[in-house]
């Protein structure tokens, strides 16, 4: 099993890296836990899996890409 996990923007700061590589996570949630070594989550991180806005309950599953980022503004 392998997932994809990235970091974008500020958040790619924070945890000091732009991608890592799981065997398995359960969820979103899980996911973040596993590859930010459990720091704790900012409360307005965003999350996508497959490029699709999602839950941090949503399932992850092999194959899939989890990407985390801050919430996106613009002017």
């Amino acid at each position: 099993m392998s997932i994809q996990v990235k970091f974008f923007a500020s958040l790619r700061e924070k945890v000091g890296k732009a991608e890592v590589e799981l065997n398995q996570a359960a969820n979103a949630a899980e996911a973040w836990q596993q590859a930010t070594d459990n720091a704790p989550r900012p409360d307005n991180v965003l999350v996508a899996i497959n490029l699709d806005y999602a839950k941090f309950d949503s399932p992850v599953k092999d194959g899939d890409e989890v990407a985390f980022f801050p919430p996106v503004t613009g002017g």
